[in-house]
This record gives C-alpha cells, structure tokens and sequence, in this order.
C-alpha cells in the first residue's frame, strides 16, 4: 500500500554507543534492521539506553521506518469500522481484535480515517482526536462549534469528515463539512451553503474556508453517504475524494470532487469514458497502490475498476478488470479495492460491507477470506504501523518547563555544592 511519506532527510551517523561491543555488527547494518522491526518493538528498544532512544525517536529514522514499511507493505492492518472499531492483522488476516483507544466511551467511534500510521477519531463534533495506534499517544483537537451560514437559525444535517496529509507543509488536517436543514424539515440541504472548516496538526487550529463552490451543495443526498460510509472521502497524495451523486431532476450526473490539502480548495476530477452495458450505473472512488480509482456498479450485476495511472490526466484512466460474479455473492451492492497482495497476483476487495475477497484479476478466480470475531457488517481501511509522534502541545510545553526546572535544580545543587566546598576549605585554611 501507497501512502503519503512525510518529509524526509538523510539519517545522520548513529552513536557509536548504540551497539553495545564488543558487537561486529556495523551501524549502517544495524540501523537497516532496526528500520524493519515493528513500531512496537522499537517502542521497548528505547528504554536500552539513551543514544539507541535518541536514535529511534529521530524524525529521518521516523520517516525511513514508515517509509521502508510502505514500500514493503509490511507491518499493516485492516481496521473494521462497526458500532466498535477492530483491527486485522494483514499477513495472516486470521482474527479481528477490538482497538482499545481513549474515545473509547462504550461503542459509537468513528475512524474518519488513516494515514502515515494516525488514525483520526469522532465521538461527535466536539471530540475528535488524532490517535497513534503503535505509540498509544492521542491529541484531542480543539473544539470548533459548527456555525450556521450568515446567523440564520439553522439546524444541523449531515456533517462530512475527512482525514490526510499536507505533503508540501508535513502538516495533517481534518476536514469538516457541516450541512444545514430549515424549519421545513427537510432531508435535503442543498437549500444553504455548508460551512467548511480544516484542522492544522502544526497550528493545532480550526480555519474556516470562504470560497466554498456552489455545486459543493449537492454533495450529500440523503443516506447515499451513510450507506458504505461514503462520507468519509478517499485519500489520494495530498487530496480527500468524494462522489456527488445523481440527481436526475436538476441535471446532475456522477461528479468526482476532491480537497487539496495543500491549497485547500475543492476541485473537479475527470472521469473515465465509462462502457455503454444499456444499464444504469452509479459510480464510487477509492484508492488502490496510491492512485486513484472508480468502481463504476451497473445495476449490482457487473463492477468495472478503472485506475487513474497520472493523476488528474483524463487519458491515463486504464480499467483494471470488470467482475461479473463472485462465489457466495448474488449481487453487488458495493465493492472496494483495498490492497494487492505482497506477491502482485491478487486483490484484498471489501464486497457488500459484509466479506472481504482475494480476487486474481487477470484468471477472475476468487476466494473468501473468513475472520474470527469480527463484526458482521464493516467498513474496512488499510493501516499501516508508524512512530509519527502525536504529542499535544500543551503537554510538550509541560515537559518542556518540568525538563527546565530539573535543570535549574541540578545547576543550583552543583552551586551550591561548590559554595559549600569553597567554605569548609577557607576555614580549613583560617
């Protein structure tokens, strides 16, 4: 799997002290092992001693680790999102385990979704955070009330979420979409504008966004973003990926829109000259290797994946496969690509919310992949292991002012130590 890496620079020398002798083993070597292990393991490695702690904690060998686990689809795992959140260990793909996490408050999170090993958490509006799994470690974002347009008195519909990665700032941002309904009680909210609002990890900071398209108005139809957690958007690079569906009696077709994280701003994504079946079709996005992709569902009989080879060019749309039929499963009501297999001969597809599927695209053979004590009906998203640090920054400046006091005081101790000396030995002298 292809995420976003963050910035990255050359790993500086290790400390000599790192391997302790009379090891043979040379650093670079070493270092190429450590860069291997589990998160987890580096985690306990840290308490070996101060240089070997210094090193794991180093942002290069932070961004090497994620980066040689990315490359090597290793250290992964699928997240089921249900009424409770569980992990699945991608190697053996045996056992679904239930993810302890500080939201957890008796069920109802959501994982808005995943990237560089953090995943982004909601209870609701007013408690979200961004979690690392490996580490443990949790901010809670700041709260930001949702503000209706102009001052009207408006309730609140649907609330879109979306989670990814600034690549040009090294910056991690949440999205959210506020949708509003008036005192008819409508369902449908493309009567206001929504209010847009982006969270900074580096400012740790909401900013409302003011240039907000007007066709972003008919992004939510009512359960169309509830069925398959659709409102979650795709991450593709530095941008979130959603369907504005059809609306037959205003004129709209299928529409892929994007958030560029970098320029925060919303944008048009050309689609694939889809295939005339004479059927309806109703299209989804996803991500597959890192590039964009649309499964484009004809009637629930037929799925065609097509690729985006180059982003954001027309003409590299390439369609990957079409599947007519899978075992043990009559209809299609929703498919999406989640990962190819580490060996490039199959496709892990999530089918229906309910199974997921190694699917060979080139023969069009397919097998069922049966998990333990997971939930019946899931929403999967890939994640990968990392040592991104998530530190609050109130509590960073904490441990900042309690290192600066201990220093203080060990600089008054060696002072006053040395008075004392100073003293005994003049009367000595006297």
């Amino acid at each position: 799997m292809t995420e976003p890496e963050p910035h990255r620079s050359a790993l500086p020398p290790p400390p000599a002290a790192v391997l302790q002798r009379p090891s043979r083993i040379p650093h670079d070597v070493a270092i190429d092992i450590f860069r291997q292990l589990p998160a987890k393991s580096l985690l306990r490695f840290r308490s070996l001693s101060k240089p070997l702690c210094d090193l794991i904690d180093s942002s290069d060998f932070i961004n090497l680790h994620l980066s040689d686990s990315l490359r090597a689809k290793s250290h992964h795992s699928l997240i089921l999102r249900d009424w409770h959140l569980y992990t699945v260990d991608f190697d053996s793909l045996d056992a679904a385990v239930g993810l302890e996490h500080p939201l957890s408050v008796g069920g109802g999170t959501e994982a808005l979704g995943s990237v560089n090993g953090l995943v982004a958490l909601r209870n609701s509006d007013r408690d979200l955070a961004i979690y690392n799994i490996a580490t443990r470690k949790v901010r809670k974002l700041p709260v930001s009330e949702v503000e209706p347009p102009g001052g009207q008195h408006l309730r609140t519909g649907y609330v879109f979420y979306g989670f990814g990665y600034d690549s040009v700032n090294d910056d991690y941002k949440v999205v959210r979409m506020a949708t509003f309904v008036g005192d008819e009680n409508a369902c449908d909210t493309y009567n206001y504008d929504y209010e847009v609002k982006v969270y900074s990890f580096r400012s740790n900071s909401w900013k409302k966004m003011m240039d907000v398209p007007f066709y972003i108005r008919f992004l939510h139809k009512p359960l169309h973003q509830v069925l398959h957690r659709r409102g979650y958007g795709v991450l593709v690079g530095s941008a979130l990926h959603w369907v504005l569906p059809q609306r037959a009696m205003v004129g709209l077709k299928n529409y892929i829109v994007s958030f560029d994280f970098v320029a925060e701003k919303f944008d048009e994504v050309p689609q694939p000259e889809y295939e005339n079946k004479d059927l309806s079709y109703q299209v989804d996005v996803g991500v597959l290797e890192g590039n964009l992709c649309v499964m484009c569902n004809y009637e629930h009989v037929c799925v065609d994946l097509w690729v985006m080879k180059e982003y954001g060019v027309k003409e590299s749309w390439s369609r990957m496969f079409s599947v007519q039929k899978i075992r043990n499963t009559t209809t299609f009501g929703f498919l999406r690509p989640l990962i190819i297999a580490k060996d490039g001969k199959e496709l892990l597809l999530e089918v229906n919310d309910e199974k997921l599927v190694w699917y060979d695209w080139k023969t069009g053979k397919a097998r069922s992949v049966r998990i333990r004590d997971g939930p019946k009906s899931f929403g999967a998203v890939m994640y990968v292991e990392s040592l991104i640090p998530v530190d609050d920054p109130d509590e960073v400046e904490r441990q900042r002012r309690l290192r600066e006091d201990a220093e203080r005081e060990k600089l008054r101790s060696e002072n006053n130590y040395g008075d004392d000396f100073l003293s005994v030995g003049f009367k000595l002298k006297l």
